[in-house]
């Protein structure tokens, strides 16, 4: 099938983050059956920032369909810059996508990003549902685990490539819980484990927006040297507060955002 609109592309990556993910649907259905309408808030992506597949890259299928950037955002400590973007419904998620960069690794990590970038064909990054389409190099659990020495970002790209890193529940939307404490109890006494770094819930009312997520599923992946378990995705959800003008904040806060990407982190 060829993925050539928005509503397509959305559909394909919800419906293959589930199926990789269970624990998300499996979530998802929990509050569907409680009577709640699950709107999605964002969904985040993943890359290096190489020209062939940086930020921008990624960005075009969403630019096309009625998305406009917004802000930038730094990551210092894990070597990551990201922007994010806004369609003009607002019923539609919003898009942040963080690249990590190369240029601050030593030249062994840089090395092997671009081994692996090479193999990308240039007509694959062009195409319109390129920032789903999966994994499109070749790659050993040996280099993901010199990787993962380095950056956790950089081992989980090696292994998943060009997918969703998270769907994002936006918390205000649920009429049956009275908060996001409230939502993460609820994913705990179901037997799901959420990501505590820096503190189960990140952020406050003051920064405008408190997010928690649970910790990434374990998936079997094929590398080039043998299948192995390593962390994939994870759920997300997300509290939003009004401003002074009344107006829900609708960007990001890079001090949470910095704890939320450890939902991923293999000792975790």
């Amino acid at each position: 099938m060829v993925i050539a609109t928005l509503p397509d592309l959305l559909d394909k990556m919800w419906r293959d983050y589930a199926t990789m993910n269970p624990q998300a649907l499996k979530i998802h259905n929990l509050f569907l059956e409680r009577g709640d309408q699950v709107q999605n808030d964002h969904i985040a992506f993943r890359t290096f920032n190489h020209p062939k597949v940086s930020v921008d890259v990624l960005a075009n299928p969403f630019l096309e369909s009625g998305y406009t950037y917004r802000q930038d955002y730094h990551f210092t400590e894990k070597k990551l810059y990201a922007k994010h973007f806004e369609h003009t419904d607002a019923q539609m998620p919003k898009i942040f996508i963080s690249e990590l960069k190369l240029e601050e690794f030593d030249e062994d990590v840089q090395n092997t990003v671009n081994q692996l970038v090479d193999q990308v064909p240039d007509y694959i990054t062009q195409q319109f549902d390129f920032c789903s389409k999966g994994r499109p190099w070749e790659v050993s659990y040996e280099t993901y685990k010199k990787l993962q020495q380095k950056s956790e970002y950089a081992a989980w790209m090696a292994a998943h490539g060009y997918r969703p890193n998270h769907f994002t529940v936006f918390v205000n939307a649920l009429t049956s819980f009275d908060d996001i404490r409230e939502v993460n109890k609820f994913i705990k006494q179901n037997g799901f484990k959420m990501n505590d770094s820096g503190g189960e819930v990140k952020g406050s009312k003051e920064v405008y927006l408190e997010q928690s997520s649970t910790l990434a599923d374990t998936v079997e992946v094929d590398f080039s040297d043998g299948t192995r378990s390593v962390p994939a995705c994870y759920y997300e959800f997300a509290q939003r507060y009004p401003q002074s003008d009344g107006e829900l904040y609708q960007g990001f806060v890079a001090k949470s955002a910095d704890k939320i990407f450890e939902s991923t982190n293999k000792n975790q």
